[in-house]
């Protein structure tokens, strides 16, 4: 209690101390209030019951991709764009989707253990036991039968195997078990596989998601011991999309890769499970115990393996090319009609889908249906709105980028923005996005309201920020900050190949937090779970449509659009003393391991239960020269600087001018490169991109980061060039808009 008096005081001294502005960026004087006033009636149009109708009906039965539940979704929402006067489609795709046909887990030494893999209907929970579930699977997963002996991997990540080496413990011939979390789930599989796996388990520890962290469903929100995670295990970080067509939109007549060929699928058997069918499995592996920070919630001492512990894993799947379905509405720019302003979020659900997505398909079409009234009003926006409902964005972010991809040229022509959400919650603001938009987003956070608190979402963000701080130099450190910082952009949601692939400004919005539980991917992510844990006012979904919804029509409407590279130089600047500060901890740790190696002092601990291996002395690590990037970050400094004059100048003097705007949205194209990442081109972003072997995680110039981290020196001096060129390019660019007369 105590906590939550103190962040509510933190709160309101914010509020106080912090004057919301009157000034709307990219707006002249006197078009302000017809801004502000037509931001108060599209908020006047939203409805918390009518966000509420929609999530239950769009949850209703199950929606995954090729589904009956899926085509009758994307239909309804078709005829509700329609009914709202938008210009609507379905835009089709045909899309390789794998489907379960056989899943058999079974321990066969030293006990037998038949693996349940399903989850049970709850009598609370009156969509638990519909038919049409996809049962608990991860797609894309190769075909498979394999046995061989266990081994428990911890989270199955890059540093778990460093911690496999040194006990002298080899996966390969092996079949691995690793718990769900701190990664993406497609990298557990791909690291195994690297290392020689034959085979892939994943399951929920309740350590993570379950019952170390209240009650369980139904009585709570957190994972029950029968609940499983489905997911794709796609190699996204190569390419997301349908796996065939990389690049190329996947029309009826693309051309098609061998599926056996895609870079981007794996090549061993890969099963999701709940504890319930993990708890023997790993009570009875035997070997090394485990060190301290890989034991989960389970009430026993978890043991490495290999040894007597033997499992046979197989499963096959429907390797079909299934229909994908984008809704795709529009409304015409009464004067720039061929500048677009897009706003999106997925429609499809693993099962029943009520949080993810379905939570932030129905603030998306509340602010369609808003949208819709204006217009009877006789309002239409500067700039034409593009609503999107993608399909498929639960397997690899099928829809949307199938439609990228298709859509491409046009797209990098006319694409101001692109706005994502996807689930959304009881809590706080996220916000992540091209840094440039960092101020649209500052004002729109301080001037949306929390429907808890009644203060800013801004505020309420900051204020849980420095409550939630472990030092009071954390918590001064943000108290001090007085403006919204966006994130930037990993993947795993539809957001990716805008930005990513084709250099289209994003950004990507929702709110959570005070939502957590256990349903995530499971038949138990239902309208019961959402009403009960989630939002169960449907207040939150209302803030996501303000805060989306402002933010689409400050694009659409905006005199000169709001876009200030200053804040973009800032945050690539910071990015820049980051790498060094990576690569000179790099060195440092190395000659302090290497002296303590080679001193001669370092004995292997004797624990009987715990295996180790005296480390080897690491190569020294070389000097890299960042002066190419430090020289164009200096450039790009000089150039931003100039632009934001010549912006104020124009807002003052109120300047209209379409190529100036045109320019703007089109610069983060500069920072794309034409070879792409290493190992990955489909990515072509430098600045933003998804880490190798974090899948979701962002990785900020991932180039050279990634090279620093994997010690590859040649190709890191290699990526800082490309970056320089990158930066260079944009700063290039932007003295062009500076210099230009338009």
């Amino acid at each position: 209690m105590r906590k939550i008096l103190l962040a509510f005081s933190l709160i309101f001294i914010i509020q106080s101390s912090f004057a919301q502005t009157k000034k709307i960026t990219g707006f002249y004087k006197k078009n302000v209030a017809t801004e502000v006033n037509l931001e108060s009636s599209f908020d006047k149009n939203l409805s918390k019951e009518n966000i509420g109708e929609t999530i239950k009906k769009l949850s209703a039965v199950p929606h995954h991709l090729s589904s009956p539940g899926s085509k009758e979704n994307a239909e309804y929402i078709l005829s509700l764009y329609k009914q709202w006067g938008w210009d609507a489609q379905i835009e089709t795709f045909h899309v390789l989707f794998p489907t379960p046909k056989t899943r058999i887990l079974e321990m066969t030494s030293p006990t037998s253990y038949k693996a349940i893999l399903k989850e049970p209907a709850l009598k609370e929970d009156p969509t638990s036991g519909q038919s049409g579930q996809l049962p608990t699977y991860n797609a894309y997963s190769a075909d498979g039968d394999v046995t061989g002996e266990l081994v428990f991997v911890n989270y199955g990540l890059p540093e778990d195997y460093e911690v496999l080496d040194k006990m002298g413990i080899d996966v390969k011939g092996k079949i691995v078990i690793a718990k769900y979390g701190h990664s993406w789930r497609g990298t557990k599989p791909k690291i195994a596989q690297e290392h020689g796996a034959i085979g892939c388990i994943i399951y929920s520890d309740p350590m993570d998601d379950g019952y170390f962290h209240g009650d369980v469903y139904p009585k709570g929100a957190f994972k029950n011991e029968y609940g499983v995670q489905r997911g794709s295990v796609m190699d996204m970080v190569i390419y997301p999309g349908d796996p065939l067509t990389p690049g190329v939109g996947a029309t009826e007549d693309a051309k098609r890769l061998d599926r056996l060929q895609a870079p981007n699928l794996l090549k061993i058997p890969v099963l999701p499970i709940s504890y319930h069918d993990a708890t023997p499995l790993l009570e009875a592996l035997d070997g090394p115990v485990a060190p301290d920070n890989w034991h989960g919630g389970l009430p026993f001492a978890y043991h490495i393996g290999p040894g007597k512990t033997k499992v046979h894993l197989k499963v096959a799947f429907n390797w079909d090319i299934v229909p994908c379905y984008d809704v795709i509405a529009k409304i015409k720019g009464a004067k720039y009609p061929d500048e677009w302003v897009i706003r999106g979020n997925h429609q499809d659900g693993w099962v029943n889908g009520a949080a993810d997505p379905i939570s932030g398909q129905a603030a998306l079409l509340e602010e369609a249906k808003s949208i819709g009234n204006l217009l009877k009003t006789g309002w239409k926006p500067d700039r034409t709105l593009v609503y999107c409902s993608w399909d498929g964005e639960e397997p690899a972010l099928i829809g949307s980028t199938e439609w990228v991809e298709t859509h491409e040229k046009e797209l990098q022509q006319k694409a101001v923005v692109y706005i994502n959400s996807d689930g959304n919650g009881r809590g706080y603001l996220y916000a992540e996005g091209s840094h440039a938009l960092e101020p649209l987003m500052n004002e729109i956070a301080n001037s949306v309201m929390d429907p808890q608190t009644h203060v800013s979402v801004f505020n309420r963000k900051r204020a849980h920020e420095a409550i939630s701080a472990k030092t009071a130099e954390q918590k001064k450190k943000i108290l001090d900050e007085k403006a919204l910082k966006l994130g930037a952009m990993g993947s795993g949601s539809d957001y990716s190949s805008f930005i990513q692939h084709a250099g289209i400004p994003a950004l990507n919005l929702g709110y959570g937090g005070e939502d957590n539980g256990g349903e995530y991917h499971s038949i138990y992510d239902s309208y019961y779970d959402y009403t009960r844990f989630k939002d169960p006012g449907f207040q939150y979904g209302v803030t996501l449509a303000e805060t989306a919804g402002h933010a689409v029509l400050r694009m659409a409407n905006a005199d000169i659009l709001p876009f200030d590279f200053t804040h973009l130089y800032t945050t690539i600047n910071n990015y820049s003393d980051e790498l060094v500060s990576l690569l000179n901890n790099e060195r440092e740790s190395t000659e302090v391991e290497n002296k303590i190696i080679n001193s001669g002092d370092y004995k292997v601990g004797e624990d009987p239960t715990k295996k180790f291996i005296a480390p080897v002395a690491k190569p020294e690590v070389p000097y890299l020269d960042f002066s190419p990037l430090q020289n164009a970050l200096e450039q790009l400094k000089k150039s931003t600087d100039s632009l934001h004059v010549v912006f104020q100048h124009k807002i003052k003097t109120n300047e209209v001018s379409p190529s100036f705007n045109e320019s703007l949205y089109r610069a983060e194209q500069e920072l794309l490169t034409q070879t792409g990442l290493p190992r990955r081109p489909w990515y072509k972003h430098t600045i933003y991109a998804p880490g190798f072997y974090t899948g979701y995680g962002v990785k900020t110039m991932p180039g050279i980061r990634e090279a620093i981290e994997q010690r590859n020196w040649k190709e890191a001096q290699e990526q800082i060039l490309i970056d320089a060129n990158a930066i260079t390019k944009l700063s290039d660019y932007l003295n062009v808009i500076s210099n230009s007369t338009n």
